[in-house]
């Protein structure tokens, strides 16, 4: 059995500066390389109500999330756990959440693959003085997470668990829905449209689940000088990079992490499963799997499961 904590949480799940070409690492526990090649990633930091917070947990969003959708759940995380959270994350004292690139408010950059977006999560902890976190991730930035594990940059000591929600380390084209999306959502934009309905209107020709359709629009703004709607996330750069997120960075015979790893698969869901599940053991030999009566877009009704060592 599976040492766990089940928290259940409600449904709801500009241009910006990319660091300068010539930073550096803070502690210099990072090739100049990964620095280069990183972005600063905005994020959320929900402190832990006790006086000796725990490790931190950080926290990385699926494919056209963003930290908002962790908002709920990262409150009550720090205060269940006595420990720091960033939504981006760790023994739930502080949580921080964080968007990813090319998500939220974080930059807009042209690289979107497994291995850069973890570089972007090394640099950040090594900013902030991060080590032992625990890390979680969902679809998407669950991938991340195990980028970020299996990195032959991660600086030892920096990572304690890790925990990835429906997803496992597979290589496959992603389903054509992605690419559904991504085609209406730029159609939208093009339209000159001005309201949430005649977005919600579009993108009904693709995808008739209201609530898949709720997710996707929390990414829609609306300029103040009355301008038509536009996406939060750069649609084109997500679009030419739809085939990079289907894939992965690494071969099992090339990296493993040994550390203590979660794998929760939603029992709704498809992402996990028979035929996947022996590639994560590969990369993970210490992989537990857990399961939830939960579907893959875990905000309406994800419960999540996190687990301590003693």
């Amino acid at each position: 059995m599976i040492p766990s904590l089940l928290v259940k949480f409600p449904a709801s799940r500009g241009q910006l500066l990319v660091n300068s070409i010539n930073k550096t690492c803070r502690t210099r526990s990072l090739s100049n390389s990964a620095c280069l090649n990183a972005v600063e990633l905005h994020y959320e930091r929900v402190k832990a109500s006790g006086s000796s917070p725990g490790k931190p947990l950080l926290i990385c969003h699926g494919l056209f999330g963003s930290k908002q959708n962790w908002r709920s759940l990262s409150k009550i995380l720090a205060s269940r756990l006595d420990s720091d959270v960033y939504a981006l994350a760790s023994s739930l004292l502080l949580k921080a959440m964080d968007d990813l690139r090319n998500h939220g408010t974080s930059p807009h950059v042209g690289a979107m693959d497994y291995a850069t977006m973890a570089s972007d999560v090394l640099y950040f902890c090594d900013k902030h003085n991060l080590s032992s976190i625990s890390l979680l991730g969902h679809s998407m930035g669950g991938k991340v997470a195990m980028a970020f594990a299996l990195s032959p940059q991660l600086p030892p000591g920096m990572l304690s668990r890790l925990i990835v929600a429906d997803i496992t380390p597979s290589k496959g084209a992603l389903s054509q829905d992605f690419r559904n999306y991504t085609d209406v959502m730029m159609k939208i934009e093009a339209s000159n449209i001005h309201s949430r309905k005649e977005a919600n209107e579009m993108l009904q020709e693709v995808e008739p689940d209201f609530s898949v359709r709720a997710f996707l629009l929390t990414n829609l703004t609306f300029p103040e000088d009355g301008a038509p709607v536009k996406f939060r996330v750069p649609v084109d750069i997500v679009k030419r990079s739809l085939d990079d997120l289907g894939g992965f960075p690494y071969e099992p015979s090339e990296r493993k992490w040994p550390g203590k790893t979660l794998i929760i698969k939603g029992e709704k869901s498809r992402y996990v499963n028979k035929h996947n599940i022996a590639i994560a053991q590969q990369f993970f030999p210490s992989m537990r799997l857990s399961s939830l009566n939960a579907g893959h877009w875990g905000e309406p009704s994800l419960s999540m499961s996190l687990y301590r060592s003693p």
